[in-house]
C-alpha cells in the first residue's frame, strides 16, 4: 500500500476552510465534539471507527468525559495528507445526523 504525499501549507488551510472547527496543530488536524452524555460520545467514537476501518486510516482519540477529540495525521507520510481530510469529513458528516 502506498502512501499518500503530504500536503502543503496552502492546500491544507484551503482544506481546513471546508471543515469548520477542524485546526491545524503541527503536523496533525483536530477538532474536539461535545455530548450530553458519556454514552452519547462512546456511540459516537464507534460510528467513526467503523468508516475509519473502511477508510483504513484511524483517529488518535481523547475522551473526557462528555467531550470527544479526534486527532489526525497520515504517519507514514510524516504529516497531513487528503487521507486525513476525507476522514475529516466522513466524521462530519455523522456528526450532523
Amino acid at each position: 500500500m502506498s502512501t499518500a504525499p503530504a500536503l502543503s501549507d496552502i492546500e491544507i488551510q484551503r482544506s481546513l476552510g471546508n471543515l469548520p472547527g477542524w485546526a491545524r496543530k503541527g503536523d496533525t488536524i483536530t477538532k474536539s465534539y461535545h455530548f450530553a452524555t458519556f454514552p452519547a460520545g462512546i456511540a459516537f467514537i464507534a460510528r467513526v471507527a467503523e468508516v475509519a476501518e473502511v477508510q483504513q486510516h484511524h483517529p488518535d482519540v481523547d475522551i473526557r468525559y462528555t467531550k470527544v477529540t479526534f486527532t489526525l495525521s497520515t504517519h507514514d507520510s510524516g504529516g497531513i495528507t487528503v487521507k486525513d481530510f476525507t476522514l475529516a469529513a466522513a466524521i462530519e458528516g455523522l456528526a450532523a445526523r
